[in-house]
C-alpha cells in the first residue's frame, strides 16, 4: 500500500480515473435528481441519499467482481452473424427502460395533470429507490469496465469510485432543487435521457456512439436554457 502511495503514476490514475467517473456519473445524477422529485419534498433528499448510497455498493460489488464484469463482454449467443454478450443486454434493457421513463415523464410534466384535473401523485419511496438501483447497475457498467481497464489495481479503483460518488451526493442536492425550480430546465434533462436511452440502445446494438457528443449536444442546450433563464430574470427586474 505505501509502494502504491509513493508512485506518481498511481496518483495521475487516480485523479484522471476519478474525473471519468464523475464525467460518466453526470446521467446518473439527472436521473436520480428526476425520480427523486416523484416523492414529497421531505423525502426527497432521503431518497437521493439512499439511491447513491446503493449505487456505490453496487459499483464496489462490481469492483469485487472483476472477473464476472470481463465475462460480461464475453458473447451469450449469436443471432444473425450478431454475437450477444451479457453486457449488450443490460445496456438494451436498460437504454429501453430509460426511453420509455423519459417519454412518460415528459407526458406526464406536459399534459398529465391537465388531463387528470387533480394532483399529482406521489410515487413510493420504494419504488424510486429500486429504479434509481436499477438504473445505476446499467451506468455503473461503462464506469467499471472503464476503471478495470485503466487501472490494475484495485484500490485506486475503489478511490476513484469512492470519491467519485462523494462528489455526485454533494451535487445531488442542488442539481435537484434547480431542476425541481425549472420545468424547461427538468424537460431538457429529460430530452438528455432520452439520448443517453438511445446511445445504451445503439451501443447494446454494437453501434457505439460516443458519449462526447451527447455531452456537447446537452451543454450546448444547457447554455441556451441559461441565456433564456438569464433572459427572463432581468425582463422580470424590469417590470
Amino acid at each position: 500500500m505505501l509502494d502504491l502511495l509513493a508512485d506518481p503514476n498511481v496518483w495521475a490514475s487516480l485523479l484522471t480515473l476519478t474525473a471519468l467517473e464523475i464525467v460518466l456519473g453526470i446521467d446518473n445524477i439527472i436521473f436520480i435528481s428526476i425520480m427523486a422529485s416523484k416523492l414529497p419534498p421531505e423525502r426527497q433528499h432521503s431518497a437521493r441519499r439512499v439511491g447513491l448510497a446503493l449505487a456505490l455498493i453496487t459499483r464496489l460489488a462490481l469492483l469485487a467482481s472483476i472477473a464476472w464484469v470481463a465475462q460480461l463482454t464475453q458473447p451469450l449467443f449469436t443471432v444473425a452473424g450478431w454475437e450477444v454478450s451479457g453486457r449488450d443486454l443490460i445496456l438494451i434493457l436498460g437504454g429501453l427502460f430509460l426511453l420509455a421513463k423519459g417519454t412518460l415523464e415528459i407526458h406526464h410534466t406536459v399534459e398529465g395533470h391537465e388531463e387528470s384535473g387533480s394532483a399529482p401523485k406521489h410515487a413510493t419511496f420504494t419504488s424510486v429507490v429500486v429504479q434509481i438501483m436499477f438504473l445505476d447497475i446499467v451506468f455503473s457498467l461503462d464506469s467499471v469496465i472503464t476503471a478495470v481497464g485503466m487501472s490494475d489495481h484495485l484500490p485506486v479503483m475503489i478511490a476513484a469510485v469512492v470519491i467519485a460518488m462523494a462528489v455526485m451526493l454533494f451535487a445531488s442536492g442542488p442539481v435537484g432543487d434547480f431542476v425541481n425550480r425549472h420545468t424547461t430546465v427538468k424537460m431538457l434533462a429529460l430530452s438528455f435521457l432520452l439520448l443517453v436511452g438511445v446511445a445504451l440502445v445503439a451501443d447494446g446494438l454494437g453501434f457505439h456512439i460516443p458519449k462526447g457528443y451527447l455531452y456537447f449536444a446537452i451543454a450546448f442546450s444547457a447554455l441556451v436554457e441559461a441565456l433564456n433563464l438569464l433572459a427572463r430574470r432581468k425582463q422580470s427586474a424590469g417590470h
